[in-house]
């Protein structure tokens, strides 16, 4: 029987879950939440990468209400999760981009070599591609070596057009080839495999405004939607590619892959409330369906063991 979305998510936040709740688990009773308690949670979620600022907000919350007597043991783990949903929800929306008709929907994806760029344009374009639109892969990553060949495996497996260059061509003439093929083709959605080259900031955002200017050219308005792959199990290290690329390019969102394998999955919160990036996916897994539109009340209960039983 095939797992819900809630389940993957669940088990996919498995070690992060261990890792976050381990000062919760020893509680025992109904005592007033002391100091001490209070460090170690504090611990806890530095531990799980929820950054420094997010952490002090919501430890700083807790105490707050500890110091007024209206926090016990008992309330400790629900108070925490209302803190954590309360920092999704007051940050950007992570809705998905409304499409205009008439003209391909073009998608930007970039971060740094590692992160699952390809892997993750894959598995959106097979999700595309199985409700029924015709998505164009574009390899405007010609720096990598096999990039382009792995791009295409992905483009065959799902079914979607590609259009590509030879390995060094300028990924800006890619873009204009490609766009200009899906424009003749009325393709639904275009998916623009970016490089992932972490280079200074300087040179990071001369090429993405490259890349945006001749976009434009051929399509008004594009790109709809530039999307950040972030390797959750880099942790902080995910949360500075997401200050960098912010500083180079808008970002519309941010996917968040190989949750399934740390105990850092806290950083999604982190680039939300200290980027004020939406987090729009989430990789919980290697297969095609391991790719989850992000729930809040389904991450933050994933992350504490709560809700399950509602599911």
């Amino acid at each position: 029987m095939a797992l819900s979305g809630f389940k993957k998510l669940f088990r996919g936040l498995s070690r992060t879950r261990e890792s976050l709740t381990t000062s919760l688990q020893s509680l025992v009773g109904n005592r007033p939440v002391d100091e001490e308690t209070l460090e170690d949670l504090e611990v806890d979620l530095l531990t799980a990468d929820l950054g420094p600022t997010l952490t002090r907000e919501v430890v700083d919350a807790l105490r707050q209400r500890a110091r007024k007597g209206s926090l016990s043991t008992a309330d400790l783990r629900p108070a925490l999760r209302e803190l954590l949903l309360d920092g999704l929800r007051n940050g950007a929306p992570g809705n998905d981009v409304e499409r205009q008709a008439g003209r391909p929907h073009v998608v930007f994806v970039v971060g740094v070599n590692g992160s699952g760029k390809t892997t993750t344009i894959g598995k959106l374009a097979a999700r595309e591609r199985s409700a029924g639109r015709s998505v164009m892969m574009v390899a405007a990553d010609t720096f990598r070596a096999a990039a382009i060949d792995q791009l295409q495996r992905w483009a065959e497996r799902s079914g979607s057009d590609f259009i590509s260059q030879r390995e060094g061509a300028d990924p800006a003439s890619v873009v204009f080839d490609g766009l200009q093929a899906a424009k003749a083709r009325g393709t639904d959605l275009v998916l623009v495999d970016t490089a992932g080259r972490l280079h200074t900031k300087a040179n990071l955002m001369a090429e993405l405004e490259k890349l945006t200017r001749v976009a434009r050219k051929v399509i008004e308005g594009a790109p709809d939607e530039v999307l950040l792959v972030v390797d959750a199990t880099t942790g902080q290290n995910g949360l500075n590619q997401a200050r960098t690329f912010t500083q180079a390019a808008t970002l519309t969102g941010v996917v968040l892959t190989k949750l399934d394998g740390t105990a850092k999955g806290g950083v999604t919160l982190g680039i939300h409330r200290e980027v004020g990036i939406p987090v729009r996916m989430v990789g919980v897994g290697e297969g095609l369906d391991d790719l989850l539109q992000f729930d809040a009340e389904a991450f933050v209960d994933g992350l504490l063991g709560t809700g399950q039983e509602e599911r």
